[in-house]
């Protein structure tokens, strides 16, 4: 459908933020503006991203957000503290994906830049309490295996295990 996207996981995410979030409402994006962040702006999207504040540290441009929507497209796993920041967040909806655990390979770690590093990577389960902790409840989630373009026990292994975990949530009412 989004053959134009070369990458799956921006097919992949962008069906399902068009399946819950309509053009019309203000979408604040976890992050320094991004590949995904301006495909959603090409799309019809109203985006603003946070500033590149360390969110583990600094929330007041989330907590003094206006925006009904949040996304946070691959940036929780690299917080210390992603409970603090979506206990923050002062919209009604989130759309989240992270990194799911691979039992065959470590953590992702940059070898050239020291701030690309998750900290985090979860099982299901794991994502699915921390949102509710937090005061989100899930209302939609998928979940997709991201193959690699090479030979060998592990990329086999991505071409069927799933990387990538993706939630709609709404704000629990008893959080607001």
């Amino acid at each position: 459908m989004y053959a134009h996207y070369p990458e799956k996981r921006y097919r992949l995410t962008l069906e399902f933020l068009r399946k819950h979030v309509g053009t019309d409402q203000q979408i604040l994006d976890l992050g320094v503006p991004n590949p995904f962040s301006e495909i959603m702006q090409q799309e019809g999207y109203s985006v603003t991203n946070t500033g590149g504040e360390d969110l583990d540290l600094d929330l007041e441009g989330i907590r003094t957000s206006d925006a009904g929507v949040v996304t946070a497209f691959e940036i929780l796993e690299h917080l210390v503290s992603p409970f603090n920041v979506l206990q923050a967040l002062p919209a009604h909806t989130l759309l989240a994906s992270v990194p799911l655990r691979l039992w065959f390979a470590p953590a992702y770690r940059s070898k050239t830049d020291p701030w690309d590093r998750h900290f985090h990577e979860f099982e299901p389960w794991q994502f699915d309490w921390l949102l509710e902790k937090s005061g989100w409840t899930i209302e939609d989630s998928i979940q997709w295996a991201h193959p690699v373009g090479k030979v060998g026990l592990r990329p086999l292994l991505r071409r069927f295990t799933p990387r990538y975990y993706l939630v709609k949530a709404r704000r629990s009412p008893s959080s607001t």
